[in-house]
């Protein structure tokens, strides 16, 4: 009988176990293009994200969008960005009062909570994570910032570094406070399941690396500010690597899903950025990859909005590579289920549960999403393998024409079909207009 009692208590455990939600660590690096990873061709070594891709699920499909602010708005929302009414990088407040964020979610079953970097999505204090679900935030309350001196653009917002709502002064490269931070909190944690946000910096512009970092950049790669970007993906994928090495030192490994991507596309721009604050920033355009996608940060060719993204949990997600649609909006109903979060009410997902794809219960699923350029000058459809990009109808034809691509068949975009499928592109017009029909519905009051 008492072998029977041990038997059945034993089973009852590893139960209990099983279920137990998952710790879930998100990295988002910034700026971070299709082509600066290894595995898609990239120059600079990243030993970290390529170990990780090994034992990781790749999302061959991950799509964000063109700019930083509407992809975190989504990923903290599981709705479009286009709803709160942001399309561009943005200080104001993001949120009504009282949205239901990931973080609140996820907190309201019992997890602890905390974002290590980049929020901008309200950049004053009263705006800041705390007041959306975050036990803990640390960084910038607004966007990318000097990696020495920590100030954004000059202006209101320049003074952004904070914790817990009080903005601080500290010394050291950005890159690695946002890490110490985040491994000091993985170090700290109890029982309890957690949900840690790393919206990193890097590689966002200006750039402005140490030395121990530029040494070890391969010598074929020239020129300042190429070898400055490389030296920068080197530092990412080291701080990646450490947070990492804390989940696993903390013995926590086998039960967190631990995901790595970008907010959108590679940028061109200039890295001596005048707006910013100066600080010898070295002059020249940023040598961020993207190929063989089309275009850059900023636009909604997948240059733009297709991302590098690896999701790793032991025992849970076979490594390989998943060849399904997925979007960035999919994220906080995904999450929700595996912690066993039931809204009160229609949160308005935009988003999907993708954990029966990942896993393989269910095959990939053709699904519909949409997103807007900064200021809606241009729009996008995905249906499908089919994409249709439209202009901004509020301006001249001569600022574009509506386009169509078979994204499965020509991935990189290079021949509109819109004139030999006339059919479908009013169908998918129609389908945007539907979807767009719910941009604003929730902006923030001031």
């Amino acid at each position: 009988m008492n072998t029977l009692r041990i038997l059945i208590l034993t089973l009852v455990a590893l139960s209990a176990r099983a279920a137990e939600p998952p710790n879930i660590v998100f990295i988002i690096a910034d700026d971070l293009g299709w082509g600066d990873v290894p595995f898609h061709g990239g120059n600079a070594p990243t030993p970290n994200l390529e170990r990780l891709r090994l034992e990781s699920l790749e999302l061959t499909q991950h799509y964000v969008y063109p700019v930083c602010s509407p992809t975190r708005a989504a990923l903290l929302s599981g709705r479009y960005a286009t709803r709160f009414g942001v399309t561009t990088p943005q200080n104001p407040r993001a949120y009504p009062w009282g949205t239901v964020t990931l973080a609140s979610a996820l907190k309201s079953v019992g997890y602890d909570t905390a974002l290590c970097g980049k929020w901008h999505l309200g950049s004053r204090p009263e705006w800041g994570p705390q007041k959306f679900g975050f036990d803990h935030s640390y960084g910038s309350l607004a966007g990318g910032v000097g990696p020495w001196d920590h100030r954004y653009k000059q202006g209101e917002f320049t003074t952004t570094w904070h914790r817990d709502g009080h903005l601080i002064e500290e010394k050291g490269h950005v890159t690695d406070l946002i890490t110490r931070e985040a491994v000091q909190w993985i170090e700290s944690r109890t029982a309890k399941p957690f949900f840690l946000y790393v919206p990193f910096t890097a590689v966002h512009l200006p750039i402005k690396e140490p030395g121990e970092w530029l040494a070890k950049v391969p010598a074929e790669i020239t020129g300042d500010v190429a070898r400055l970007y490389a030296a920068c993906v080197m530092h990412l994928d080291d701080s990646v690597g450490r947070i990492a090495a804390a989940v696993e030192k903390t013995g926590r490994a086998s039960n967190t899903l631990f995901i790595f991507t970008s907010d959108n596309g590679g940028s061109w721009a200039e890295n001596a950025d005048n707006t910013y604050p100066p600080d010898s920033y070295a002059a020249g355009t940023l040598t961020a990859s993207n190929g063989p996608l089309r275009d850059q940060k900023g636009s909604v060719y997948e240059g733009g909005i297709r991302v590098p993204c690896l999701v790793h949990w032991p025992g849970k997600l076979q490594p390989g590579k998943f060849p399904g649609v997925v979007h960035v909006t999919d994220w906080m109903p995904t999450f929700c289920a595996l912690a066993g979060y039931q809204p009160a009410g229609d949160l308005k997902w935009d988003g999907l549960n993708i954990l029966p794809q990942l896993t393989g219960a269910e095959p990939p699923k053709a699904r519909a999403f949409y997103v807007a350029a900064p200021n809606f000058r241009t729009r996008a459809i995905r249906e499908g393998d089919w994409k249709l990009i439209v202009p901004d109808s509020m301006k001249k034809a001569s600022a574009g024409k509506t386009e169509l691509f078979n994204i499965a068949a020509d991935p990189n975009e290079t021949t509109d079909l819109a004139d030999k499928e006339p059919g479908r592109v009013e169908a998918m017009r129609a389908r945007l207009a539907e979807l767009s029909k719910a941009d604003r519905d929730a902006v923030a009051e001031d």
